[in-house]
């Protein structure tokens, strides 16, 4: 008796843990800022070798998204909800708004959508496939179902566990690209004065 009752006792444990979509978009919309250095690759077809970059990503609440490349070259990506600015080396800003580009919005709000498990957005544009992997591991399959994405992705699949670990894109024309996030931290809660400017500029 004692045995069975510690076995039903560890399944619950397991059932109490299990972790679903709602959980994770409580989750990360209780985070303010997030900071993260990321390593991405891409596989393209009819090249023989992927190419790879990395730098470091910030997502805040408030002000949005901020992704700076450092190798193999500096890139600069700016997201909020109001326009999209992309900074390479010795060029002119370029920035685009949701009034001269609607369609690369909708892609902005994709992709806040990622990095927050924004489940409703989300339902809008994809097919969710999510599986509770165990030990808070979890992964979400995205199946796009309206267009253009239907036209450019195969599919998007999010890996994680407290914090999202990997991207991986599939798209139409056979290419792929990995995107792992590594060294995640939400300290201090706030942006600092030199992330303030990142996101003034």
């Amino acid at each position: 008796m004692r045995s069975l009752l510690l076995i039903l006792l560890t399944l619950f444990s397991i059932t109490a843990q299990a972790v679903t979509l709602e959980d994770l978009q409580q989750r990360f919309s209780q985070v303010p800022v997030l900071r993260t250095e990321f390593a991405q690759q891409r596989t393209i077809s009819g090249m023989a070798q992927p190419l790879n970059s990395s730098g470091n990503l910030i997502i805040a609440q408030q002000q949005g998204l901020w992704w700076q490349q450092d190798k193999p070259f500096s890139l600069t990506l700016l997201l909020t909800e109001s326009r999209m600015v992309q900074i390479m080396a010795g060029q002119d800003p370029q920035v685009v708004t949701a009034d001269t580009n609607p369609q690369m919005f909708q892609f902005n709000s994709l992709l806040s959508a990622l990095f927050h498990a924004d489940r409703r957005v989300l339902e809008q544009n994809f097919t969710l496939g999510f599986t509770d992997l165990g030990k808070g591991a979890w992964t979400l399959i995205l199946t796009p179902k309206v267009s253009p994405l239907n036209r450019l992705f195969r599919s998007i699949q999010l890996h994680g566990e407290t914090f999202l670990n990997n991207i991986d894109i599939n798209d139409m024309q056979g290419d792929a690209t990995h995107i792992r996030f590594f060294n995640q931290t939400t300290s201090p809660a706030t942006l600092t004065d030199e992330e303030k400017r990142h996101f003034a500029s």
